[in-house]
């Protein structure tokens, strides 16, 4: 807290980022606590001038998952600079309230790759019996043509989730690349489409040798599959 009365950017980015860690691990201390760090950041955040400070507020309020954070957030949406819109949507990653989930939704089209990136990815852990509808799911189909690889697998991830019929042609394509990522296999796994089976087989021969994540992600979505890793 002292931290965040600095004159120096750096060392209140750096108060806001240790705010996390201050919470402690007993649950009932970090609620407290978690709850004071919450009142500190949202007191200071609208007069902070500092983009790389604000930045850190807004990670740390993602993890602190303190809903007063949410219209706060949401007033910094549009801030010209990227590393604030890169806050707000770590900001709002745990958040499940409507306006949460459109700012994320408006956040998933942003002109910066990591807010994209930032913003789809939390989109795309929604348990997908809590959170789904037409909007989300355009927002997940919108970014299958993203340049951004992990942007595209995390869209086949959120859709897949949801048993998306439209998923199919993408996920097949996105396979079909090399280097396979392990969140395409992921997709693979939660779409539950046995044929798919196949291609599963065939990308871990073509792949081999891997590493030990990979592996054990393609492996576990093979047996997800009903088939049998060799």
């Amino acid at each position: 807290m002292q931290l965040l009365r600095s004159p120096s950017a750096r060392e209140r980015a750096l108060g806001a980022d240790l705010l996390v860690q201050a919470t402690g691990y007993d649950e009932e201390a970090r609620l407290e606590r978690g709850a004071r760090s919450a009142d500190v950041l949202l007191a200071a955040i609208p007069t902070e001038p500092d983009a790389s400070v604000l930045r850190a507020m807004g990670h740390t309020l993602g993890y602190l998952a303190d809903a007063r954070a949410v219209p706060v957030l949401r007033a910094l949406k549009d801030h010209p600079d990227s590393r604030v819109r890169l806050g707000v949507a770590s900001g709002l990653s745990q958040h499940q309230d409507p306006v949460a989930l459109q700012t994320l939704l408006e956040l998933s089209r942003d002109t910066d790759a990591s807010v994209r990136e930032e913003a789809i990815s939390a989109l795309s852990l929604k348990d997908e019996d809590a959170v789904d509808s037409p909007e989300l799911r355009e927002a997940f189909l919108d970014r299958l043509s993203d340049e951004v690889t992990d942007i595209r697998t995390d869209a086949l991830v959120g859709l897949a989730r949801r048993k998306d019929p439209r998923v199919r042609e993408p996920l097949r394509r996105e396979l079909e690349r090399q280097p396979t990522t392990s969140t395409a296999i992921e997709a693979a796994r939660y779409l539950e489409d046995a044929s798919f089976l196949p291609l599963l087989l065939a990308v871990r021969e073509a792949t081999r040798p891997m590493d030990d994540v990979f592996e054990d992600a393609i492996d576990f979505a093979i047996d997800c599959l009903g088939g049998r890793a060799p």
